[in-house]
């Protein structure tokens, strides 16, 4: 497997992909929170804190992620080197973890300069150094598992077609779905808003972000991950087979 991981991540940084997604994301959240007048501008808002990271981030991943994740399978479908990927003396599940793996570690590898943003906050608070570190923390916390969330999705996308914008599509569509999709449900159907909302996973990172990291909220995460990597097996045995 860690042969995969490492093919991945080596393909990421030997094109301008991996360059180009920790580009994007550090500039467009960079653009956001402290250059572009809004909702969003950390000066303009008055707190010391980085809540207005954490509401847009999940937004920019849900673009983000699937254009990493497109080309994990489809595009060795298209290029045929996805049944001699398949005869490697690795199982199914240590390629798919292999491929997961290499894409998350991209991403994760886009979060880490923004901790420099936990510091700019704590200077900028009054007194300084006046920041709730334990909701950070928890945000930064779910937004891993948010993050391994989107992913998973993402790699079982690219198995359903060797076209990458038909992987991309569908992939953008199923995370938009379970981070606000539910949240909408919940509103049409006010009798159900607990049960519906608690199905998706804005709920859930909101949860980890008030510092509090809920057992129930890591299994919930860990569940999707497992569910979507699972189907992306099963659907690797079916061309196997």
């Amino acid at each position: 497997m860690k042969s995969i991981v490492v093919r991945e991540i080596k393909s990421f940084f030997g094109s301008p992909i991996g360059y180009l997604v920790i580009a994007v994301f550090l500039i467009g959240n960079g653009l956001f929170l402290w250059v572009f007048k809004g909702e969003y501008n950390i000066l303009d808002s008055g707190f010391a804190d980085l809540s207005p990271f954490f509401t847009l981030a999940p937004w920019i991943l849900i673009f983000l992620i699937p254009a990493v994740t497109m080309r994990s399978f489809s595009d060795e479908k298209k290029q045929g080197t996805l049944e001699l990927l398949l005869t490697k003396p690795l199982s199914i599940w240590q390629i798919v973890n292999g491929k997961f793996l290499g894409s998350l570690i991209l991403i994760v590898m886009s979060i880490i300069p923004t901790l420099i943003y936990v510091w700019v906050i704590s200077g900028l608070g009054s007194p300084e150094g006046n920041i709730d570190m334990g909701s950070t923390m928890g945000s930064y916390f779910g937004l891993l598992f948010l993050i391994a969330a989107y992913s998973a999705i993402g790699i079982f996308t690219s198995t359903l077609s060797e076209n990458q914008i038909v992987a991309f599509i569908v992939a953008v569509f199923l995370c938009f779905f379970f981070y606000f999709g539910f949240e909408s449900l919940a509103s049409i159907f006010p009798s159900f808003e607990g049960l519906i909302s608690n199905i998706g996973m804005q709920n859930h990172f909101k949860s980890m972000s008030r510092g509090v990291i809920d057992t129930r909220d890591v299994i919930y995460f860990l569940s999707i991950t497992v569910l979507f990597l699972s189907l992306t097996v099963y659907k690797l045995k079916s061309v196997k087979l």
